[in-house]
Protein backbone atom coordinates (compact mmCIF):
# COMPACT_ATOMS: atom_id res chain seq x y z
CA UNK A 1 0.00 0.00 0.00
CA UNK A 2 1.57 3.18 -0.81
CA UNK A 3 1.71 5.82 1.49
CA UNK A 4 0.41 9.01 1.16
CA UNK A 5 1.88 12.37 1.30
CA UNK A 6 0.11 14.72 3.35
CA UNK A 7 1.70 17.62 4.36
CA UNK A 8 0.36 19.89 7.27
CA UNK A 9 0.51 23.26 8.20
CA UNK A 10 3.70 23.65 10.90
CA UNK A 11 4.26 26.83 11.81
CA UNK A 12 0.96 28.88 13.94
CA UNK A 13 1.92 31.95 11.82
CA UNK A 14 0.97 30.37 9.00
CA UNK A 15 -2.11 28.53 10.47
CA UNK A 16 -3.42 31.84 11.54
CA UNK A 17 -2.95 33.53 7.61
CA UNK A 18 -4.90 30.37 6.59
CA UNK A 19 -7.53 30.88 8.84
CA UNK A 20 -7.85 34.73 8.20
CA UNK A 21 -8.12 33.16 4.34
CA UNK A 22 -11.06 31.51 5.10
CA UNK A 23 -12.73 33.76 7.27
CA UNK A 24 -12.15 36.34 4.11
CA UNK A 25 -13.78 33.99 1.69
CA UNK A 26 -16.77 33.66 4.01
CA UNK A 27 -16.91 37.24 4.97
CA UNK A 28 -17.09 37.55 0.74
CA UNK A 29 -19.66 35.30 0.71
CA UNK A 30 -21.91 36.17 3.49
CA UNK A 31 -21.40 39.88 1.57
CA UNK A 32 -22.64 38.62 -0.83
CA UNK A 33 -26.32 37.54 1.03
CA UNK A 34 -26.49 40.46 3.31
CA UNK A 35 -26.17 43.05 0.58
CA UNK A 36 -29.16 41.49 -0.74
CA UNK A 37 -31.01 45.25 -1.48
CA UNK A 38 -27.98 46.45 -3.32
CA UNK A 39 -27.78 45.91 -6.99
CA UNK A 40 -26.13 42.63 -8.46
CA UNK A 41 -22.63 44.78 -9.10
CA UNK A 42 -22.26 45.35 -5.69
CA UNK A 43 -22.89 41.79 -4.52
CA UNK A 44 -20.60 40.80 -6.77
CA UNK A 45 -18.08 43.22 -5.97
CA UNK A 46 -17.73 41.97 -2.39
CA UNK A 47 -17.43 38.57 -3.18
CA UNK A 48 -14.85 38.81 -5.64
CA UNK A 49 -13.20 41.71 -2.55
CA UNK A 50 -13.41 38.94 -0.25
CA UNK A 51 -11.61 36.70 -2.65
CA UNK A 52 -9.08 38.89 -3.37
CA UNK A 53 -8.05 39.57 0.38
CA UNK A 54 -7.98 35.87 1.31
CA UNK A 55 -5.99 35.30 -1.72
CA UNK A 56 -3.27 37.93 -0.57
CA UNK A 57 -3.13 37.12 2.78
CA UNK A 58 -2.92 32.96 1.98
CA UNK A 59 -0.23 33.95 -0.37
CA UNK A 60 2.08 35.21 2.58
CA UNK A 61 1.65 31.68 4.23
CA UNK A 62 4.01 28.77 2.75
CA UNK A 63 0.96 26.58 2.19
CA UNK A 64 -0.22 29.75 -0.03
CA UNK A 65 2.97 29.97 -2.06
CA UNK A 66 2.84 26.49 -2.74
CA UNK A 67 -0.40 26.67 -3.98
CA UNK A 68 0.27 29.51 -5.96
CA UNK A 69 3.42 27.80 -7.26
CA UNK A 70 1.44 24.60 -8.11
CA UNK A 71 -1.17 26.64 -9.81
CA UNK A 72 1.38 28.54 -11.80
CA UNK A 73 3.36 25.11 -13.08
CA UNK A 74 -0.28 23.69 -14.08
CA UNK A 75 -1.16 26.79 -16.21
CA UNK A 76 2.49 26.09 -17.79
CA UNK A 77 1.47 22.61 -18.75
CA UNK A 78 -2.00 23.38 -20.14
CA UNK A 79 -0.06 25.78 -22.59
CA UNK A 80 2.34 22.81 -23.73
CA UNK A 81 -0.91 20.87 -24.65
CA UNK A 82 -1.59 20.07 -28.34
CA UNK A 83 -4.80 21.30 -29.31
CA UNK A 84 -7.04 19.36 -31.85
CA UNK A 85 -7.92 21.15 -34.96
CA UNK A 86 -11.58 22.26 -35.92
CA UNK A 87 -11.97 19.83 -38.42
CA UNK A 88 -10.51 16.96 -36.04
CA UNK A 89 -12.93 18.41 -33.01
CA UNK A 90 -15.71 17.88 -35.81
CA UNK A 91 -14.47 14.33 -37.15
CA UNK A 92 -14.15 12.71 -33.95
CA UNK A 93 -17.70 14.56 -32.74
CA UNK A 94 -19.46 12.75 -35.78
CA UNK A 95 -17.62 9.54 -34.87
CA UNK A 96 -19.03 9.31 -31.12
CA UNK A 97 -22.70 10.52 -32.46
CA UNK A 98 -22.67 8.03 -35.01
CA UNK A 99 -21.44 5.28 -32.23
CA UNK A 100 -24.36 6.51 -29.88
CA UNK A 101 -26.83 6.29 -32.54
CA UNK A 102 -25.16 2.42 -34.22
CA UNK A 103 -25.57 1.47 -29.97
CA UNK A 104 -28.92 2.97 -29.51
CA UNK A 105 -30.46 1.03 -32.54
CA UNK A 106 -28.38 -2.22 -31.11
CA UNK A 107 -30.26 -1.92 -27.64
CA UNK A 108 -33.39 -1.39 -28.76
CA UNK A 109 -33.23 -4.74 -31.29
CA UNK A 110 -31.85 -6.51 -28.52
CA UNK A 111 -34.84 -5.18 -25.83
CA UNK A 112 -37.30 -5.99 -28.54
CA UNK A 113 -35.93 -9.62 -29.46
CA UNK A 114 -35.47 -10.50 -26.30
CA UNK A 115 -39.29 -8.96 -25.82
CA UNK A 116 -40.90 -11.37 -28.35
CA UNK A 117 -38.29 -14.20 -27.32
CA UNK A 118 -39.81 -14.02 -23.92
CA UNK A 119 -43.47 -12.94 -23.97
CA UNK A 120 -44.36 -14.24 -27.06
CA UNK A 121 -42.67 -17.58 -26.84
CA UNK A 122 -41.53 -18.50 -23.96
CA UNK A 123 -44.48 -16.81 -21.87
CA UNK A 124 -47.33 -16.71 -24.28
CA UNK A 125 -48.18 -13.87 -22.83
CA UNK A 126 -49.26 -11.95 -26.21
CA UNK A 127 -51.36 -14.61 -27.89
Amino acid sequence: MAQANIETISSPLDRIKVAVALLLVVAGVAGFYVLADYPTVVRVVAVVAGLLAAAGVGYTSEPGRRFFAFAEDSYKETRKVVWPSQKETFQTTAVVFAFVALMALFLWLTDKGLEVVLYDWILGWRR
